[in-house]
């Protein structure tokens, strides 16, 4: 019988790889330099999911002007860019997941509102073995961020792929909604940036707490 699927469009941050802790480290030492209060892990953990702008505006002050925001961003992307790899690393049976879906025929893209040249950083150190596409935030090259269907949609395209075909697979609201906008199931795993309880609320087609249960929805 033939399967359902053969493409996986992955997130990245809290999916992945667990990069929790260089991005608190980045944002609070940027916080730190210009005298801001910082922010603890639980809250950078909330926060995160959305692009480095976002992050960095959620961190600031309440009522902190965009102008702020602005200035302060190229320094926080270009210290996150030299210190994303310090703590950041895949999860647990990641790994052995992505190599078996190789294995099996599988085609895979990572999507991810990380700006783009730290996601292909990323894949190229860790998943290039697996993953083929590897995409970042790049508006302005005029690619809508996620939860924009953009990224997915170019994934697609990439990998010589249709989205009846695909799945999406990640770990927060933004993902949810991603999938839900680019017309793909979504697999929610809860070993990221989000609770379970969260999770369940947003009802995503399946939700998972192990990597290698991804194959028993695939395969």
């Amino acid at each position: 019988m033939e399967r359902i699927y053969d493409t996986v469009i992955f997130d990245l941050d809290g999916t992945l790889m667990d990069t929790l802790e260089d991005l608190a480290n980045a944002v609070n030492e940027i916080l730190k330099r210009h005298g801001y209060p910082v922010k603890t892990i639980t809250e950078v953990r909330r926060i995160v999911g959305n692009g480095l702008r976002q992050t960095l505006t959620l961190c600031l002050p309440e009522g902190t002007e965009q102008q702020e925001v602005e200035r302060l961003l190229p320094e926080f992307a270009a210290y996150y860019q030299a210190h994303c790899q310090i703590k950041t690393k895949p999860y647990d049976g990641i790994m052995d997941t992505l190599r078996e879906l190789c294995e099996r025929g599988y085609k895979m893209a990572i999507v991810s509102n990380k700006r783009d040249e730290a996601v292909k950083t990323l894949n190229e150190e860790y998943f290039q073995a697996y993953v083929k596409v590897a995409i970042g935030e790049n508006e302005d090259m005029g690619i809508k961020k996620k939860p924009a269907p953009d990224t997915v949609f170019q994934a697609l395209r990439e990998l010589g792929s249709v989205r009846e075909r695909a799945v999406y697979v990640g770990d927060s609201e933004v993902d949810r909604m991603t999938a839900e906008n680019a017309g793909l199931p979504c697999v929610s795993v809860d070993w990221g940036f989000r609770d379970r309880e969260e999770l369940e609320k947003l009802a995503p087609a399946y939700l998972i707490s192990r990597p290698e249960e991804l194959l028993e929805i695939l395969c």
